[in-house]
């Protein structure tokens, strides 16, 4: 439904911003310039979308290895002792633990159709442990805003895009996603604990918090110590060894339980050849519609808008443009995704915007997708303090995005 309204809202504003140049400063091409921008953005969003055939269908059939071969079970048992004690309503050996567990960790390693399904599974669980049925349990809440929070290692998406964009090195945003993702979801839980009054000081929580935020810290600081080329240089470096090293993983412990990996990686591939050709009207639909948005000149202006106000507020105002991808992103996925598109699209891959845009597309979930699917499989009408969790959430991620982004790639 908000997707609904966006879209029209991008369409009809386009139009009055067409009429708005024609009447007042006689640009009557302006017309043929929006009208022209349809049939461009469709052709792009088509051609995107097969060319993302190959990548996706690689990485899917990548992750297909993983999943059989217990790689996410590994991750949940990881995670566990963690999990228990931000979890304190729920019985322990409780069977939901195992359900929650595995939606995190398949959420970590990008295994969204894997995600997905353990996720409404466990809200399932959650619902029969729930005393109002009506109402948002502390449970709920805690493992809905982890997953809006979208902590995930591996953005195999977001490079599949920047490859088909013709990125010089797909992978460079990897380090940035997962520092603004983190600080996301850091955000999320110190929320939802403070509502929930959660103890900090556990040893396991605080421990586990502590030594994650150092790490991250570690990146940062470390970050600042080098000269742009020379961190784009180890960032990928990084980046290539974490993910090879995860096939790795994947194909090894494949191996060790007797599993046939080539069969495991057609029968992922097969995924995402389907999900390329899927994903093709929902692209060319926002596609068109930001390009008639951008047609028109309203998106020139609302980026000079913001520009000003980040020239004023010491930001580098070049980044003005990332700031539409932020604020769709918790609205709509796919409408981050085409904005995000459009951006490198215009700017190119490799440009701080759409490197920027990359960012913020990993950074978080779609917040009120994931309420809305999440409580609504369960019938949930009070969320209490769950939208505010998650809104904070996507705050302190497009926050961190935005000043991340200048260190790695100025």
């Amino acid at each position: 439904m908000i997707l609904n309204y966006i879209w029209i809202g991008l369409i009809l504003l386009a139009v009055l911003m067409g009429l708005a140049q024609a009447v007042f400063f006689g640009q009557t091409d302006i017309f043929s310039a929006i009208l022209n921008s349809t049939f461009d953005s469709a052709k792009t969003g088509f051609e995107l979308s097969l060319g993302l055939t190959g990548v996706l269908s690689l990485w899917m059939g990548i992750m297909k290895i993983g999943e059989q071969a217990g790689a996410v079970n590994t991750l949940g048992k990881g995670i566990n002792p963690f999990f228990s004690r931000i979890f304190p309503d729920i019985p322990k050996n409780h069977p939901v633990f195992g359900s929650m567990l595995m939606n995190v960790a398949a959420n970590m390693l990008g295994l969204d159709n894997a995600a997905t399904p353990m996720g409404l599974k466990a809200m399932k669980e959650l619902q029969e442990l729930n005393e109002d049925k009506s109402k948002a349990s502390n449970a709920m809440i805690m493992f809905v805003v982890l997953g809006a929070s979208g902590l995930t290692l591996i953005p195999t998406t977001i490079m599949a895009y920047r490859a088909q964009l013709g990125a010089a090195n797909p992978a460079d945003v990897f380090l940035p996603i997962l520092i603004a993702t983190y600080v996301a979801t850091l955000v999320g839980f110190i929320c939802v604990c403070i509502a929930q009054r959660i103890k900090f000081k556990d040893p396991v929580v605080l421990g586990t918090v502590i030594g994650l935020t150092a790490l991250v810290g570690l990146l940062v600081w470390g970050a600042t110590l080098l000269s742009p080329k020379a961190l784009a240089a180890v960032s990928a470096a990084i980046a290539s060894i974490l993910l090879l090293g995860v096939i790795c993983w994947f194909v090894i412990q494949a191996m060790a339980k007797k599993i046939n990996v080539y069969d495991a990686f057609i029968d992922g591939a097969k995924g995402g050849f389907q999900t390329a050709i899927g994903i093709i009207p929902y692209l060319i639909a926002i596609l068109v519609a930001v390009g008639m948005f951008r047609a028109s000149g309203a998106m020139a202006l609302l980026e000079q808008g913001i520009a000003w106000c980040f020239n004023l507020c010491g930001i580098n105002p070049d980044m003005a443009a990332a700031v539409p991808t932020a604020i769709m992103k918790p609205l709509s996925g796919s409408g981050a995704r085409g904005l995000m598109l459009e951006a490198m699209t215009t700017y190119g891959a490799d440009s701080l915007v759409g490197r920027l845009c990359c960012i913020l597309q990993g950074t978080t979930d779609t917040t009120f997708y994931v309420l809305a699917v999440y409580f609504g499989s369960v019938n949930i009408k009070d969320t209490r303090h769950a939208v505010a969790c998650c809104l904070l959430a996507d705050l302190a991620g497009a926050i961190a995005a935005f000043a991340i982004a200048p260190i790695f790639f100025s």
